[in-house]
């Protein structure tokens, strides 16, 4: 019989693509020049003697698998990336793309990541969308860099109460009455820091709570600035009282001015009323008085601009009696 021919002709030869492909890009160092590679391996070094009963880590247990859910959140963007990892936020994983333009903040994000032990990922851009999308951040500007973070951790109305309490200035406390946009919380938390509080209160239900777009408001000011969560705000603000502090609430309609609070040099609770709504009905009666802030042109200001004029106004009085 004659032999069958080939249907699909002769083989072509690739060209030398194939060998090139194989060859590394010119732009992708080796692994061990990277700037994270020496905290990464310090920190793969003590998960193994932690696992082995070593000394080098700091405790054993189960490790998570890096497939199973974590309840983490995502902060995106240079700027928010780098002033967590400066902050020590608690992250797990530092995703880069593999196609970033050069940057000190990436270098200083990656060798900050190592250093702390954080994972250092190389992923695609088109990986990062996706996992800003499935973390409900659907065409987020994430410039290249997210960081994987840890859900935050509140603190208790008491202890909040107990460090004002301990500190050598005159206690400052910011509490927010069902607040419900996280950027506000942000910028209010950006102010209580530039201008001395010692934290904020807010409600467990029906407020805004810390998550990534707080943060971001926040230029990371969140990460030095505790948090409270009170199951009862009216019932944390009578305690509040009881150990000795003014409760000052803002509202437009109020019964005194602002700039006339002598109340400002003692220890106090500034009250920052929801958006639109105002002060609650229990928290205004709890609060020893109600302030207003003198304006014109405008019928009331933001809740976090509110907040801003009313802690500098709190902080000139202070340094003002100390002088």
């Amino acid at each position: 019989m004659p032999a069958k021919k080939n249907k699909k002709g002769p083989t072509k030869g690739s060209g030398g693509k194939g060998r090139r492909s194989l060859e590394a890009k010119s732009g992708t160092l080796p692994a061990e020049q990277r700037h994270w590679y020496e905290g990464k391996q310090r920190h793969k070094a003590n998960k193994s003697a932690a696992r082995s009963g070593g000394s080098a880590g700091q405790g054993g247990g189960p490790e998570r698998s890096p497939n199973r859910p974590d309840n983490s959140d995502l902060l995106i963007g240079r700027n928010p990336v780098v002033e967590a990892l400066r902050a020590g936020m608690p992250a797990t994983r530092l995703f880069l793309s593999n196609s970033l333009d050069p940057d000190e903040r990436v270098n200083e994000a990656a060798k900050s990541a190592g250093a702390q032990g954080v994972d250092v990922v190389e992923v695609t851009r088109s990986e990062l969308d996706r996992r800003c999308e499935s973390n409900g951040l659907p065409g987020a500007a994430h410039q290249g860099m997210v960081l994987q973070v840890r859900p935050y951790q509140y603190w208790a109305s008491e202890g909040l109460l107990d460090k004002a309490l301990d500190s050598r200035t005159p206690a400052l406390i910011v509490a927010l009455d069902g607040v419900t946009d996280p950027h506000n919380l942000g910028a209010i938390a950006r102010s209580a820091t530039a201008f001395g509080a010692h934290g904020l209160l807010i409600p467990e239900r029906r407020a805004a709570g810390v998550t990534m777009a707080s943060w971001k408001t926040s230029a990371g000011t969140l990460a030095k600035l505790p948090v409270a969560q009170a199951t009862n705000l009216t019932r944390a603000l009578e305690a509040y009282k009881k150990a000795g502090l003014f409760v000052v609430g803002l509202d437009a309609g109020g019964d005194a001015r602002l700039p006339d609070l002598e109340l400002a040099t003692g220890p106090l609770v500034i009250v920052v009323g929801a958006e639109g709504k105002g002060l609650s009905r229990l928290v205004r009666e709890t609060c020893d008085v109600v302030a207003s802030i003198p304006i014109s042109g405008a019928e009331s200001l933001n809740a976090s601009v509110a907040a801003g004029v009313s802690l500098y106004e709190v902080a000139r009085r202070r340094v003002a009696q100390a002088e």
